[in-house]
């Protein structure tokens, strides 16, 4: 019974560990499945910058958070390094009503690459408003991300005191913080299903292409802040995906391309991912079971099972050594053996005699 509920629980181990292998190659949403290429833009997810940007108590907070390796904000390597691009802050533009905040990624010695800007602006009503913007060469143009936070940010009032100081990154490159330890890339589905638990639920997000203010400076004009860019070309986002207008529209043609293919729901991604060459069936029952390899694991669980060596070992060797060698003999000789042969014959050792043979008895 031993071998047969191990055994059984090979088999369980077994089907478990190819259904999770299979749901983390597969658990892709609808979107990308049908992506044969993944964009840079994949590595940086506007929303979980403008969540994090709400949460931060001032910029110097919030370039810790986007290079936290503990949250992963950013999957950028654009210097195809093997590591993460350290992300710097830099103020670039303030008005009396504006503020433009650069994130940079630093990618060599004096090169820098802008991926996004974050435009904090006062309304009439004295309220702060904030629009993350997309680079154009990442993003595509007119790429916007407008939060609504649920609570708004004390620091944000910071920004219109008279004493307020703005912030310029003292990190470059071989001079990082000593909190920040670069971690490798991950698969841009990956990265996905990471930063999507650190994006404020409570907050709304819209996607706009209406900038809310249009006097900002375009940083993109600065080559020393684009510097990624400028030595490739040909990887900036019209020529990454040509006839598509920004990232917006990206997420829309993977969408229909899905659609098309009767991807819409779960169910229709496992059928896909068949149909790509992942066989959910190899070797496997429906019910979870293994159907081909019942033979190999009966046969390795009794040459590799414990209980042919622990317990055959631990029955013999106490209960026959114990019980046979105390009842039998001490009864035969305690009746036969008492008083007819040993106490009459001698009758200076009569005494003696039962003295020994009691002592023997307590003995045994």
């Amino acid at each position: 019974m031993y071998q047969r509920n191990n055994a059984f629980k090979t088999k369980v181990f077994f089907s478990f560990l190819f259904f999770v292998t299979f749901n983390i190659i597969t658990a892709q949403d609808v979107t990308t499945i049908q992506a044969n290429n993944e964009d840079i833009s994949d590595n940086l997810d506007l929303e979980a910058v403008a969540s994090v940007f709400g949460e931060s108590k001032d910029l110097e907070d919030f370039e810790k958070r986007l290079n936290d390796p503990k949250t992963q904000i950013s999957n950028l390597d654009l210097n195809n390094d093997g590591e993460v691009d350290y992300l710097r802050i830099m103020e670039t533009g303030t008005d009396k009503n504006v503020h433009t905040i650069s994130i940079q990624a630093v990618i060599g010695k004096d090169q820098f690459q802008e991926v996004a800007t974050i435009d904090v602006e006062k309304d009439s009503k004295g309220e702060s408003q904030v629009q993350v913007v997309g680079n154009v060469d990442m993003y595509g143009p007119n790429y916007y991300v407008t939060p609504h936070y649920h609570v708004v940010p004390v620091f944000f009032t910071f920004f219109w005191m008279a004493t307020y100081n703005p912030w310029y990154s003292p990190w470059h490159w071989g001079y990082h913080p000593p909190y920040f330890r670069p971690w490798g890339p991950y698969p841009s589905y990956r990265y996905r299903s990471n930063v999507n638990v650190h994006v404020n639920v409570h907050n709304s997000y819209n996607r706009t292409n209406v900038r809310m203010n249009n006097n900002t400076i375009n940083i993109n004009s600065n080559n020393k802040n684009n510097s990624y860019f400028k030595n490739n070309p040909s990887k900036s986002f019209d020529k990454r995906n040509p006839g598509v207008s920004n990232r917006s529209d990206l997420n829309k043609n993977r969408k229909s391309s899905a659609n098309k293919q009767g991807i819409n729901n779960k169910s229709d991604l496992n059928k896909a991912a068949k149909n790509k060459g992942i066989n959910t069936d190899k070797g496997y029952k429906s019910s979870g079971r293994p159907a081909t390899k019942s033979n190999t694991t009966k046969s390795n669980s009794k040459h590799k099972a414990k209980p042919s060596t622990t317990r055959p070992s631990k029955k013999p060797s106490t209960r026959p050594n114990t019980k046979p060698s105390t009842k039998p003999s001490t009864r035969p000789s305690s009746k036969p053996a008492s008083k007819p042969s040993h106490s009459r014959p001698s009758s200076n050792y009569s005494r003696q005699a039962p003295s020994r043979s009691s002592h023997m008895r307590t003995r045994h």
